[in-house]
């Protein structure tokens, strides 16, 4: 295995969708109030960590919000399957495209860095017929904190591939700045697309390895990544 790609999935690979407002539906029923949600930015955070910031933030205890978490993860989840029929993640342009491209080369490992918790990603990407492109991941609900996650997603790549696999061998590709953040306390290279919330002079105030506009030129994108190696 010469590398690992690790996406990012909400502003990298898909937009859209309901996962917002079941999310505050989950909250507002699992603890009687979401927060002050539409203040609070969820981009580049774990669910876990939007939801504690948001409980915090309206005056619940750690434990309080511990308690009420395997609930509201059922309840999200529920809310979000039975929306996702009408309202499907929209697939960014050049996504499927390099995703193609991607599962042709033997030597490279495609999986998920994201905070979303294991069920939202799944549900997300298989309403935009992607989740089949990837292989392991590491998630929201492996950890809140989202600088945990690059080690975890390493970790699983080893178990299928082998030993030789490392986080140097590995790169981060997102939209926020965040993402890149956690590329780099991971150890792996970085690459920002400004697809999402953050334009290209945001993303380059993070120090990404390499910027991009989009995903839109496969042999470009696939040629950054394999350039490496």
């Amino acid at each position: 295995m010469r590398s690992l790609v690790l996406f990012d999935i909400d502003g990298t690979l898909v937009r859209g969708g309901p996962a917002k407002y079941a999310f505050v539906d989950a909250m507002t029923e699992t603890y009687g109030t979401p927060g002050n949600h539409e203040s609070v930015s969820f981009a580049g955070k774990t669910d876990p960590q939007i939801a504690r910031e948001l409980l915090a933030g309206a005056g619940l205890s750690n434990d309080e919000i511990d308690r009420g978490f395997e609930q509201l993860w059922r309840r999200y989840l529920t809310y979000l399957e039975e929306r996702l029929p009408e309202d499907p993640v929209q697939v960014l342009p050049g996504v499927p495209q390099l995703l193609a491209e991607l599962a042709r080369f033997r030597d490279i490992g495609v999986g998920l860095l994201t905070g979303n918790i294991h069920g939202g990603a799944r549900l997300k990407l298989a309403s935009g017929g992607l989740w089949g492109h990837f292989t392991f991941g590491s998630y929201g609900s492996d950890h809140e904190e989202r600088d945990r996650l690059p080690a975890i997603a390493v970790g699983r790549a080893r178990e299928l591939f082998g030993e030789m696999v490392t986080a140097e061998l590995a790169v981060v590709v997102g939209d926020t700045p965040r993402d890149v953040a956690c590329g780099k306390a991971g150890g792996t290279r970085t690459v920002a697309v400004a697809t999402g919330a953050f334009g290209v002079g945001d993303l380059a105030a993070s120090d990404p390895d390499y910027l991009l506009e989009d995903l839109t030129s496969t042999g470009e994108v696939v040629e950054l990544l394999f350039g490496w190696a």
